[in-house]
């Protein structure tokens, strides 16, 4: 009964907006938030074809209003069905064009709820730190259920292992699900994390739903970037650019001898030397200047505004010496893969230093979540084979050269190791009437799909036959003398080598 009253507020506020406070929503939106937004959306054949239409227009409206991109916000879509589908990961679109037109394109998986399989792959997605279309985990991540609540499966342990790696979990039903079940796995505070509403009635909860988002990848980051000797460049959200009032106040000057950046109350200014400066409600950046060299400084940035009281931002840097330091050699500089079989791969990596490395370290795992292996090969040598892989299988690797000092230099790249094919045997063939033969042979291995069946019909014809892999024989007809008959093994990657015969 709560959740029905508080869906009726909701609806009356929306139809209440319109015209230009729809452009203020879309403008307080606009710059306001930097983090990983991912989308696990029930696509399995539970969900009629209207509703999972309506579930992806929905989506596309909750979205709209975002800034996209690595300074902002990225989103990613995995659908969930009997295999689960990552229709686009977070590095798919830094624009809404882009966005809109691949939502459109989102199809139906139908099949199977296996919620708990798409879920494994979530937090592959949201793990992922420093590898190309993985979440960053200095920023908030969010993971948005969309589902009609039937049959979820064994969600609570999964959903528990993602929010203890601080992801934010937030839930939408349109079924009849389990409200225990669902309110266990959503982050607190429930109220604002879980929402039941009929598919017809979707659009109400938009507005609380991008609330509560925005409202935990909110971004009120003061950074500090272009230090010199003598200036720097402060860059923040323009969280006044949609109010058009009010100004930044902005104050810097050294830090106070013996306190300490970080803790409440131990980075200070000495008063009788800030500096204080003020930029409009359109402004996102200010320059420093006539800073002393070698010396740490504290700013701070307090939005004015008289519609709205904001949070005051805090940070320090340092300035540069007079004489930088000379650039540092790149330890490790690329990293290769090549001559890659079913269970084994070459590395290689560049430049080799064996002054400056004491060891380099080759750190593995199959993804989404295998056990991690370590190799550790000699400062002499660039390059090594990992064996003993798995076949067909992705793997994350980390090379990292190592020096005596203790620092180290790393990079990442991803490995896939090659799909075995066996090759297929004992093939017999046996005329059973006039140009009808029978077909039997010998196959059962791992990641089977089918067979092909080619056989010569005479004057340059060739017929063909798929047959699924739990079938070992066959007949034939209008197979003419000494037509030659072939047999192949189909894998997910390629054809395994077949056997043939002559009729």
């Amino acid at each position: 009964m709560e959740v029905r009253k508080a869906l009726t507020c909701v609806f009356l506020t929306v139809f209440l907006c319109s015209g230009d406070a729809q452009d203020s929503v879309t403008d307080s939106v606009l710059n306001c938030c930097e983090g990983d937004v991912l989308f696990l959306l029930d696509s399995s054949g539970s969900v009629a074809s209207y509703e999972f239409s309506r579930m992806v227009d929905f989506l596309s409206e909750l979205l709209l209003p975002f800034s996209l991109g690595p300074d902002h916000v990225r989103v990613g879509l995995l659908q969930v069905g009997t295999e689960p589908h990552l229709e686009f990961g977070f590095d798919a679109y830094s624009s809404q064009q882009g966005l809109q037109a691949a939502l459109e394109r989102t199809k139906q998986l139908k099949g199977d709820t296996n919620t708990v399989e798409a879920l494994l792959m979530a937090r592959a997605q949201v793990l992922r730190a420093g590898v190309p279309g993985g979440a960053r985990p200095d920023l908030p991540r969010v993971l948005v259920w969309l589902t009609d609540g039937v049959d979820p499966g064994n969600v609570q342990e999964p959903m528990a292992r993602l929010r203890d790696e601080g992801v934010a979990v937030l839930v939408v039903s349109t079924g009849h699900g389990n409200y225990q079940v669902l309110r266990e796995v959503v982050s607190p505070p429930t109220e604002e994390h879980l929402f039941f509403v009929d598919i017809d009635d979707i659009s109400i909860i938009g507005e609380d739903l991008r609330n509560s988002i925005i409202e935990i990848i909110r971004a009120e980051r003061l950074q500090v970037k272009s230090v010199s000797s003598t200036s720097a460049q402060l860059e923040w959200r323009p969280v006044l650019s949609g109010s058009g009032s009010g100004y930044y106040d902005i104050k810097f000057g050294p830090m106070r001898t013996g306190q300490i950046p970080g803790v409440p109350g131990g980075a200070s200014t000495d008063p009788g030397s800030f500096q204080r400066i003020t930029r409009p409600a359109d402004s996102s950046s200010a320059q420093l200047t006539g800073l002393r060299p070698d010396t740490t400084y504290t700013v701070t940035l307090t939005p004015k505004n008289n519609q709205q009281v904001l949070n005051t931002l805090q940070t320090s840097f340092t300035t540069q010496t007079v004489n930088p330091p000379e650039p540092q050699i790149q330890l490790l500089s690329s990293v290769s893969v090549s001559e890659s079989s079913s269970n084994s791969v070459r590395v290689s990596w560049a430049p080799l230093l064996p002054r400056l490395i004491q060891e380099y370290q080759l750190e593995y795992s199959a993804l989404p979540s295998g056990p991690l292996q370590v190799l550790r090969v000699s400062n002499t040598h660039n390059s090594t084979v990992i064996t003993d892989l798995q076949p067909d299988t992705q793997y994350l690797l980390t090379v990292s050269a190592k020096q005596p000092s203790g620092k180290e230099r790393a990079m990442t790249v991803k490995v896939c190791t090659q799909e075995v094919l066996p090759a297929l045997s004992d093939l017999q063939l046996s005329s059973v009437g006039d140009e009808t033969v029978q077909l039997r042979w010998k196959g059962s291995f791992d990641g089977l799909r089918g067979y092909w069946v080619t056989w010569e019909r005479g004057h340059s014809q060739r017929s063909t036959l798929y047959l699924p892999p739990n079938r070992l024989s066959t007949t034939l007809n209008h197979v003419p003398s000494r037509a030659r008959v072939c047999v192949s093994p189909v894998y997910r990657t390629a054809r395994g080598e077949g056997l043939c015969c002559t009729a």
